[in-house]
C-alpha cells in the first residue's frame, strides 16, 4: 500500500459533503449503490470534460477490489462512455486506469478515467500540458452528462 496513515482521500470526502475547489458537488454525475462518476477537476488541453469512475468503499487501487465493487466500476464506466459519446459529441472514448506510483497512479483511491476522444487529439502525447478546470469550466459538461446519463447525483 502507497496510501500514508494520515491520508485525507479526496474521493471520500466528497462523498462525505466537504467539498474545495477540485471536489464540487455539481461535478457529480452519477451514484450507484457501489460507485460514482463526476467529472475530473483535471483535464487535458483537447479532451475537456473527463470523468472518474469510483468505487464508493475507499480501495486503494486494483489489486484489493472486491469482485462486487469492480463490477459496479466498469458498469458504471460503460453507461458514462456511451453517454459521453452522445452528449459530448465526441469521435470515441478512452479509459485508463493507473496503479501505485510506477503506474502512475496519484490519487490513493481506485478510479478509472473516461476521456472524450477526437480525431488528432493527441491524449497520450500531451500528458505534461494538464490543468485544473475551475468548477464553473466542469460545470456546463457535468450536467449534459447527467441528463444523459439519468440517474441519482446525489449521495444517500
Amino acid at each position: 500500500m502507497h496510501e500514508p496513515a494520515d491520508y485525507d482521500c479526496p474521493f471520500c470526502r466528497l462523498q462525505r459533503g466537504r467539498h474545495d475547489e477540485h471536489n464540487q458537488p455539481g461535478d457529480v454525475v452519477a451514484v450507484t449503490d457501489l460507485a460514482f462518476a463526476r467529472i475530473s477537476p483535471r483535464w487535458w488541453p483537447a479532451n475537456e470534460g473527463a470523468v472518474l469512475v469510483i468505487p464508493r468503499a475507499h480501495h486503494e487501487n486494483l489489486y484489493d477490489l472486491p469482485p462486487a465493487a469492480g463490477h459496479a466500476v466498469w458498469d458504471l464506466t460503460q453507461q458514462v462512455a456511451v453517454a459521453m459519446r452522445s452528449s459530448y459529441d465526441c469521435a470515441g472514448t478512452s479509459t485508463r486506469q493507473h496503479n501505485e506510483p510506477a503506474g502512475g497512479q496519484d490519487v490513493w483511491h481506485l478510479h478509472v478515467h473516461v476521456f472524450p476522444r477526437h480525431d488528432g487529439d493527441r491524449l497520450y502525447e500531451r500528458h505534461a500540458e494538464n490543468r485544473w478546470a475551475s468548477p464553473a469550466e466542469r460545470e456546463p459538461y457535468a450536467e449534459r452528462l447527467a441528463a444523459a446519463l439519468d440517474l441519482p447525483r446525489t449521495f444517500g
